[in-house]
C-alpha cells in the first residue's frame, strides 16, 4: 500500500511539475509574442518614417520645380503686357488718326448694285 501511496504520490508530483513547466511556457509564449508585437510596431514605425522621408523629398522636388515654373510663367506674363503696353503706346496716335480720318472723310458714292428707276 505504501509503494501504491508513493506511487500516486510520485504521478501527483509529476503532473503538478508539468503542469508548473506548461503554464511557464504559456508565460515564455505570451512574453515573446507581446516582443514579437514590439518589434514588429517599431520596424513599421522605422518603415513608416524613411517612406515619409522620401515621399517629403520627392514632393519637395516636384514644389520646388513648380514653383520655378510658376516664377517663369509669372515673369512671361509680366513680359508680355509690358509689350503690349509700349504697342499700344507706339500705335495709339496713328490709330486714332485712321479711324478719326475714316469717320470724318467721307465720300459718297452709288452702291454698285444700285439701278435707277426707269
Amino acid at each position: 500500500m505504501t509503494s501504491q501511496s508513493q506511487g500516486i504520490q510520485q504521478l501527483l508530483q509529476a503532473e503538478k511539475r508539468a503542469k508548473d513547466k506548461l503554464e511557464e511556457a504559456k508565460k515564455r509564449k505570451g512574453k515573446r509574442l507581446k516582443q514579437a508585437k514590439e518589434e514588429a510596431t517599431a520596424e513599421i514605425d522605422h518603415y513608416r518614417l524613411q517612406r515619409e522621408k522620401e515621399f517629403r523629398n520627392k514632393e519637395t522636388n516636384v514644389m520646388g520645380s513648380q514653383g520655378n515654373l510658376s516664377a517663369k510663367i509669372e515673369e512671361q506674363t509680366t513680359e508680355a503686357i509690358r509689350n503690349l503696353t509700349s504697342s499700344y503706346h507706339r500705335n495709339m496716335e496713328s490709330m486714332m488718326k485712321k479711324l478719326l480720318s475714316t469717320i470724318y472723310d467721307i465720300s459718297p458714292e452709288i452702291h454698285p448694285n444700285f439701278r435707277p428707276a426707269v
